[in-house]
């Protein structure tokens, strides 16, 4: 990991993404309701290191992918600013933003959905050098035969179709088409849970060997806390839009302070025997398009209080943590 002092990477400040999910114009007109509107991302603060692996959890629908389609350009931004190396990443959308759109590449939860079925393996991962260099057909295929074998497959292999594959074999396939430009910064959405576990380790070992080797930055996300831990130098954690605790990995396996945080490593089968405290899960996601006011953990968490339940709890620093919960700003007891 790179030092500290120097300039992130990736500066992500009060992003937001709303989507309008009214129901038709004239429907609302005459029944008239007013526009209803899903905050995905509501205000999300955080920077990535080069050369580090940022990783974001939660339960499904808290609004990681969303995330990850804010990063790449996919979705524009209701609030907020995207900053890439110095950057403002809407630039990526102006004329002369292709160097930019480059570096910043994406690997998709599912390898045979991101694939094209109809095109041979060589012509998918050939794909971005036509779009964003001028090599020669002599040079692509070269580039091919590399980032093949780069991730363990045959150069012979890019004759063949995505269907011809298992899905890890897929997976490397993906991976080596988003490295075909040679990109900084990889965003990676769930990129092995569609995978066996003995084969989810092996893309992983090659995503890390090839972080180590090109210097690779990953925003890597998941739901799989063991995954994680594996891969992440730090971790955020996301519940209904926003992140409510943000620290290096091994502090927030060891010591997570925000009661959710405590939840989610609760929900990991102890096999050690451990007999150490757990925080059982309980409750479910509210309502995204009717979050509670507040904290929005408040109606889920057993140490809420009237405060909780009313205003919504500042983000504070402690170490190189940072953590949004009154029990913890005010240091409330908060033990089991």
């Amino acid at each position: 990991m790179m030092a500290g002092a120097e300039r992130p990477l990736i500066e992500v400040t009060d992003a937001a993404r709303w989507f309008d999910v009214s129901a038709p114009w004239l429907e609302r007109v005459l029944s008239r309701k007013p526009r209803t509107l899903l905050r995905a991302v509501d205000g999300v603060s955080f920077t990535i290191r080069r050369g580090e692996t940022l990783a974001l959890v939660g339960e499904s629908g808290c609004g990681k992918s969303t995330i990850a389609r804010l990063l790449v350009g996919l979705y524009p931004l209701t609030r907020g600013a995207i900053i890439f190396d110095g950057e403002p990443l809407s630039r990526m959308q102006e004329p002369g933003g292709l160097a930019m759109r480059k570096r910043l590449q994406m690997i998709f939860q599912d390898p045979y959905a991101s694939l094209n079925p109809r095109w041979r393996v060589g012509r998918i991962i050939a794909e971005p050098m036509l779009a964003h260099t001028d090599m020669t057909a002599a040079e692509r295929i070269e580039r091919v035969n590399e980032l093949l074998v780069q991730v363990g497959l045959h150069a012979s292999d890019q004759s063949r179709y995505p269907h011809q594959f298992s899905g890890g074999q897929r997976q490397r396939i993906s991976i080596a088409r988003a490295l075909a430009v040679n990109p900084e910064f990889l965003v990676c959405d769930e990129p092995t849970s569609a995978l066996d576990v003995s084969v989810q380790a092996q893309v992983l070992n090659i995503m890390k060997d090839l972080q180590r080797r090109l210097g690779l930055t990953y925003l890597f996300i998941s739901h799989n806390l063991a995954v994680v831990h594996h891969v992440a130098d730090r971790v955020g954690v996301m519940y209904l839009g926003r992140i409510v605790e943000i620290a290096d990995r091994n502090d927030l396996f060891e010591n997570p302070r925000h009661p959710y945080t405590r939840m989610l490593l609760s929900a990991i089968p102890d096999i050690t025997g451990s007999g150490k405290s757990r925080t059982p899960v309980a409750g479910e996601v509210p309502n995204p398009l009717s979050p509670p006011p507040g904290c929005t953990f408040h109606p889920r968490c057993p140490f809420a209080r009237e405060q909780c339940k009313r205003e919504a709890p500042p983000t504070i620093a402690l170490g190189n943590a940072q953590i949004a919960c009154h029990g913890v700003a005010q240091g409330w007891p908060m033990q089991g």
